[in-house]
């Protein structure tokens, strides 16, 4: 797990080292063991690196192959890099290090760029062939890992994060109005390749970019999984879908242990955490480390669930660390979150994942995580109101029950020279929608938020906050052979028993009941779903600094009223509109800080 960066020129000046070798820098905390560069031609690169496979300096990055005339640098880790270098090897390739990096760049050079086709893992990288000048970039699956763009005439730069891309510097800033109604509608999540600055463009997930020595690209996308019945398992009963799911996950639980470090999990109490403990024990791990983390209650809400993870700590016998964060130090480490997002982030649990990556770092460097199997497995409340929609009016059903706002309500928020004339949130879910590959309105729904609203939301949360700290993230549900499989599985198995009914039912026996049939839950952070005291301040005066008035995003009677009642004035979804508008200027003006 990786930082990386990079400029590409195309005017036949060389490269700017300095800008790369900040926005090297900027990525410390993503890679904090040791840092690498790499210049030759119109290319440089920059990587931080974060030892877990090959600790040794042979595993370093950037990695050139003199002998094969490639540069790499890469973020993430290949699951079956064994397999694979033994493929390798066999076909006549000689090795230096035993880093998974080295399996990408051999396996680049064996297959070009339909080598991410063999990878199963998490990845975003670039390989430089130095002799054609071509340079290649990829994201896997998933978009688990992230890769941001920003481009000016002659030049294209890259990186893990927006804020490596702004501290290299000449970014245009931009507010990009169609990011703006998509984190203000679609639930803050903001597809690619936008975001926020019409200047910093993404990378979709399981797309190839191909930029040639002159500046032209071509891109493309090798993968989607089909949300319609498969010919082979039309006939399957509820049992052998169960068997399947769980055998599958049971794989992608096991190849997430490769490292040359201990692997511990995120233990939140859920079924999905829960499983991968069980899944792990099962498998023979003993002494797993686990990690749970809670709050004070605050608002009438309840701030942990140390019932469940404690119930499946002892089950277990895991060595299991109970986090307790006081409420005074929500204040301090809220703007510090907010930092760390190469995007904002709505959910108030990125401050959770920021605390609990920061003391988890301390034991581990590498975790296993949940996330995901909401998504895939239907476990959200706004599928089930989509059952018997017909397709052609699915789109505008799940707007209703998804949408944190209406195009008007987005209107009466901005200042109307952000407004745009037209609802593209909508458009961009009718467009996903209406595509062929999902055979109901369920379907469609579990399509677009597996594809988008995951990669967007937790997926990027996940990410950003554990490489805040230097600890890698690995999620099983997120398998792309467990994703394409749980695709094919009939909606009303997932959305039985409230949701992931299927995966509820293939774990009795595996776990206790307490956990299989408990309320859905999430990580509380209730300092900041119900907003006071120094949380409150920090938000609010972010609204009313000059900076925010300068820019004039918002309507002054729109924010009059939400500081009148900072609670009150909530989305359909039921979040805190204050939060969710004060959120983006406190992250608006930390990258201006940069």
């Amino acid at each position: 797990m990786c930082g990386i960066c990079g400029e590409i020129r195309f005017d036949g000046t060389p490269p700017d080292v300095a800008a790369v070798a900040r926005m090297t820098d900027a990525m410390v905390t993503r890679g904090p063991d040791s840092a690498g560069a790499y210049a030759q031609q119109s290319v440089a690169f920059g990587h931080r690196r974060l030892c877990i496979i090959d600790l040794s300096a042979r595993g370093g990055q950037p990695m050139v192959d003199s002998e094969l005339r490639l540069s790499l640098v890469f973020n993430g880790c290949i699951y079956n890099y064994k397999e694979l270098r033994a493929e390798l090897h066999q076909a006549g390739y000689r090795f230096f290090s035993t880093a998974d990096s080295e399996v990408v760049l051999k396996s680049f050079h064996r297959w070009g760029a339909d080598c991410v086709h063999r990878f199963k893992g998490m990845f975003a990288f670039a390989v430089h062939e130095i002799d054609s000048g071509v340079v290649t970039f990829a994201r896997d699956r998933l978009g688990i890992k992230p890769l941001y763009f920003t481009e000016r005439p002659g030049r294209l730069r890259f990186a893990s994060t927006l804020q490596a891309l702004l501290r290299g510097g000449d970014v245009d800033t931009t507010i990009d109005r169609v990011a703006l109604h998509h984190y203000l509608s679609f639930a803050a999540a903001v597809p690619a390749p936008h975001t926020v600055f019409e200047g910093v463009r993404k990378l979709p997930p399981a797309t190839i970019r191909v930029v040639q020595p002159d500046g032209a690209a071509t891109e493309r996308q090798y993968w989607e999984p089909r949300f319609e019945p498969a010919p082979e398992r039309t006939s399957w009963t509820p049992e052998q879908w169960q068997q399947a799911l769980m055998d599958s996950l049971r794989t992608a639980v096991s190849r997430r242990m490769v490292a040359d470090v201990p692997v511990g999990v995120l233990l939140s109490g859920g079924i999905d955490s829960s499983l991968l403990v069980a899944l792990l024990a099962e498998q023979g791990q003993r002494g797993l480390a686990t990690f749970s983390i809670g709050f004070d209650s605050a608002g009438g809400e309840s701030g942990n669930e140390y019932f469940y993870s404690d119930l499946v700590a002892r089950t277990f016998g895991t060595d299991h660390q109970q986090i307790h964060i006081d409420p005074s130090r929500l204040p301090a480490a809220l703007p510090k979150t907010v930092e760390a997002m190469s995007e904002p982030m709505l959910s108030h649990d990125c401050v959770a994942f920021y605390l609990l990556s920061e003391e988890v770092s301390k034991s581990v460097k590498v975790v296993q995580s949940g996330q995901g199997a909401d998504e895939i497995l239907g476990g959200y409340h706004w599928y089930p109101p989509l059952v018997g929609v017909a397709r052609e009016q699915s789109a505008e059903a799940y707007a209703k029950v998804y949408f944190d706002r209406t195009h008007d309500d987005i209107a009466a928020l901005l200042d109307p020279a952000y407004c745009l004339d037209r609802d593209v949130s909508s458009e961009f879910v009718v467009r996903h929608h209406s595509a062929p590959g999902a055979d109901t309105s369920v379907d469609a729904a579990l399509r677009l938020d597996t594809t988008v609203m995951l990669v967007e939301d937790p997926v990027k949360r996940v990410d950003t906050m554990t490489m805040a700290w230097g600890l890698e993230a690995r999620v099983p549900f997120l398998d792309h052979e467990f994703v394409e499989l749980a695709a094919t599985c009939p909606p009303d198995l997932k959305l039985a028993g409230d949701g992931k009914g299927v995966l509820k039912d293939a774990s009795r026996g595996l776990l206790p009941s307490e956990v299989i049939d408990r309320t859905k839950g999430y990580f509380p952070v209730p300092g900041i779903r119900h907003l006071e005291g120094g949380v409150l301040d920090l938000v609010q005066d972010a609204l009313r600094s000059r900076s925010a008035r300068e820019r004039g995003l918002f309507r002054p009677e729109a924010l009059d009223a939400m500081f009148a009642t900072p609670n009150d004035i909530r989305t359909a979804r039921g979040v805190n509109t204050l939060w969710q508008v004060g959120l983006l200027e406190m992250w608006l003006q930390a990258m201006e800080r940069l």
